[in-house]
């Protein structure tokens, strides 16, 4: 209800005295008072009624009215009883301060006032309520969402979004910048959060997930700060209907989902039958893939995030052994670079965690039991990387780095630190460079000439640090053994 709904209540014939421009402010409720600073008693947005008895000469106006103002009062009303009008310097108080005046008659009670004032925020009140039933009925019918947010939009003139952590807009107006939004939210240290420079609220649908990247959110245009109680009220309502919105739609998806988990797991045990049978894999190249969440995301999580990545490519998802595998068709796209890419623009939403994820090669029916193990080998080759996102694809498999992610921790560091420490307490000691010369030796294969080159030395010198290398380590650099053991210990490095 806004100030100037009071001037359409016959029984009340309140006069505007000053602040005709700020009619449209709203009214959350009514308090007579008569104290000189009433303050401490008002939480904003009333309207005032006071028959003046504070006032004992010119000075209390500037008090009284400033309390109001300080109080984010909405407006004034004076009865005429004490004073026959409104004082010329509660008007010029009123005035200088922009708070609205009215002049409530000396036949009308304070009383009455009240209870009409009531009344019709009471009636708005139950029409918001209707509002909202009448959002949630259309909702259960099959409208969707864009109904319900059209009629936030016309109602209420609140313009809201529903998008994904992605960036995807899923109902609602095609805000300017989706992909600013979603980083904004994927990033905020708390939300609600507003974002100047788009001037959009950003709320989450689902406010105790621990995984924003697996979550949709809304954004509404406007700073919530400045809402008032019912408007942010509101927004918590609409999260609830998105939620509900989203977990129907799951529901629906239950039955694709059961048959994508047979599929999966036909995969996985080499079920060529179940394979054969099905249309969506008998004869389509497709890439496996398997990931797993570090640390926050669980894999209803890890899921969720692959099934928004991977959603133009129509993947078929399962979960074996608490790892999710995707079936992805392979049809000319770059499967590995593009979950890399979207996990990386996500990655402010894990929680502090990651997720690791193998790409296997492209097979076809029979031969997908192969390429899901492979995506298995290269998804625990990723774990094993501290790296908070990290992708492995299946040609890694065919090098060290696979053998070395299998050693324990424990003996690798003890193997590197066997061979490499003597070399940099030496360059410590003496800056002699050794380490950086046995690098550059190794990846030149042992070109003297082409070492020195790169180092911009002399062939000699290059020569007396690898005899150094050689004497501090007991190894011999001629010998093919000792070069691996070296070139390991540098990549371990």
């Amino acid at each position: 209800m806004k100030l100037r709904a009071l001037l359409a209540m016959p029984d009340l014939r309140l006069e505007v005295v000053t602040g005709e421009d700020a009619l449209d402010r709203p009214i959350r409720w009514v308090v007579t008072t008569d104290l000189l600073d009433p303050g401490r008693y008002l939480r904003g947005r009333e309207l005032v009624l006071t028959g003046l008895v504070w006032r004992s000469g010119p000075a209390d106006s500037e008090t009284f009215v400033r309390a109001l103002v300080d109080a984010g009062v909405s407006g004034l009303a004076a009865g005429d009883l004490a004073f026959g009008t409104a004082p010329d310097d509660l008007v010029d108080a009123c005035r200088r301060y922009g708070l609205p005046l009215f002049r409530v008659p000396a036949d009308v009670a304070f009383a009455t006032v009240t209870e009409e004032v009531v009344r019709h925020l009471s009636g708005a009140r139950a029409a918001d309520l209707t509002a909202v039933l009448d959002r949630h009925r259309r909702l259960v019918e099959g409208t969707g969402l864009d109904a319900v947010l059209d009629l936030v939009d016309r109602d209420l003139g609140m313009r809201c979004r529903v998008l994904t952590a992605t960036g995807r807009l899923v109902a609602g107006p095609r805000p300017p910048d989706p992909a600013a939004l979603a980083g904004a939210f994927l990033g905020a240290p708390r939300l609600p959060h507003h974002v100047p420079g788009l001037d959009a609220s950003l709320f989450a649908v689902a406010e105790d997930a621990r995984c924003r990247a697996a979550d949709w959110f809304v954004a509404c245009d406007g700073d919530f700060a400045d809402w008032p109680a019912e408007r942010r009220a509101l927004t918590g309502e609409l999260a609830a209907i998105v939620a509900l919105e989203r977990d129907m739609l799951d529901d629906r998806q239950n039955a694709d989902a059961r048959r994508a988990q047979e599929l999966v797991t036909a995969a996985v045990t080499g079920d060529a039958p179940t394979l054969e049978r099905s249309d969506a894999l008998s004869d389509t190249p497709l890439v496996a893939v398997a990931a797993t969440g570090r640390g926050e995301p669980g894999p209803d999580e890890v899921r969720a995030v692959l099934a928004e990545v991977l959603r133009d490519a129509s993947p078929v998802l399962g979960l074996v052994d608490d790892e999710i595998i995707a079936l992805v068709p392979a049809t000319g796209r770059d499967v590995a670079a593009e979950i890399e890419d979207a996990l990386n623009a996500l990655s402010p939403g894990l929680s502090g965690g990651g997720v690791a994820v193998g790409v296997g090669d492209t097979a076809r029916g029979p031969d997908l039991r192969g390429a899901v193990e492979e995506a298995r080998h290269a998804r625990r080759l990723a774990a094993a990387r501290p790296s908070p996102v990290c992708v492995v694809r299946h040609h890694e498999l065919a090098t060290h780095v696979l053998l070395l992610a299998s050693v324990p921790e424990d003996v690798r560091r003890m193997f590197r630190e066997r061979l490499l420490d003597p070399l940099r307490a030496y360059d410590e000691e003496h800056g002699a460079d050794l380490v950086r010369t046995l690098e550059t030796f190794l990846r030149y294969s042992g070109s003297w000439t082409r070492c020195a080159e790169r180092l911009h030395l002399h062939v000699n010198s290059v020569r007396y640090r690898i005899q150094r290398v050689q004497d501090l380590t007991g190894r011999d650099l001629s010998r093919l053994e000792d070069r691996v053991d070296f070139f390991l210990a540098l990549r371990l490095d």
